[in-house]
């Protein structure tokens, strides 16, 4: 059977530890039971532009993330299962072992930390708004005014920071299965708030779509792939996975294709 790279480094992370403990923690890590099994669960949220979209034409899920998750199983040697998830559902998910990982360009802050680890980031972005370029924002500045509603997608990092951010206008979190996208184009939201990959997604996809910047980076944050607490094994492999990537240009690659090239991390 032929061993991948990854493969060939993952048995020196595990033979650092002592024999016993490397043992002990060899079988019950989530590392053990997949190429065991030959199955890797990945949660995807389907409906995340550029990072794991399901394309509605023909039914695939497509972006870095679709890109990555290939990879990894293709590392492992493992047949590769999409388990469906949210930013408002994955870390129970993830606790209830509906999968071992989630790849979907989570962000990795301190309040998540507290129930899930969180592997070295792969990309770093900022927060943009969208509008419509028929709408009456026409600048980021613009957002914040009395009788302006925006929405955010209910769970993710972005929403606690525009809830403190927001002193006038009127935030709405949106949940599935309705988007935040069509919220904008019913003309029920002035705007929605997002990140780099969404932004350029939507400028991409609609001409409608203006793209509202702000005049500084706001919450930079990093994003990362995400598995349950407590496999150190697990972890140490999936970091590897990340360095390798990153050493290797699958990383550049995949990132170039799906245009998230100037959010990639260092």
């Amino acid at each position: 059977m032929k061993i991948s790279t990854v493969g060939l480094l993952a048995l020196a992370v595990m033979a650092f530890a002592q024999p016993k403990e490397a043992a002990a923690q060899q079988a019950e890590s989530r590392l053990y039971q997949v190429t065991k099994s030959r199955k890797l669960r990945v949660c995807q949220y389907p409906l995340y532009y550029a990072i794991s979209y399901r394309n509605p034409k023909t039914g695939q899920i497509e972006g870095i993330d679709a890109d990555l998750s290939k990879e990894l199983a293709k590392e492992l040697d493992a047949q590769l299962e999409i388990v469906e998830s949210s930013f408002g559902t994955f870390i129970a998910d993830l606790q209830a072992n509906k999968c071992e990982i989630g790849m979907f360009g989570v962000g990795a802050t301190l309040k998540r930390a507290q129930a899930v680890d969180f592997t070295r980031p792969y990309l770093v972005s900022s927060i943009y708004a969208v509008g419509r370029k028929d709408g009456k924002l026409k600048k980021w500045a613009d957002i914040d005014n009395k009788g302006n509603k925006v929405a955010v997608l209910l769970g993710s990092y972005v929403e606690p920071f525009m809830r403190a951010y927001l002193k006038n206008a009127e935030l709405i979190a949106i949940s599935p299965p309705n988007t935040r996208e069509g919220e904008l184009l019913a003309g029920r939201v002035d705007a929605i708030i997002a990140d780099y990959p969404t932004a350029v997604k939507l400028s991409d996809e609609f001409d409608w779509a203006l793209t509202l910047e702000p005049e500084e980076k706001l919450s930079p944050t990093p994003y990362s792939y995400v598995v349950p607490q407590g496999d150190q094994t697990w972890l140490n492999f999936i970091n590897l996975f990340v360095d390798t990537i990153k050493l290797d240009g699958r990383l550049k690659k995949y990132a170039d294709k799906n245009r998230l090239g100037p959010i990639v991390a260092p």
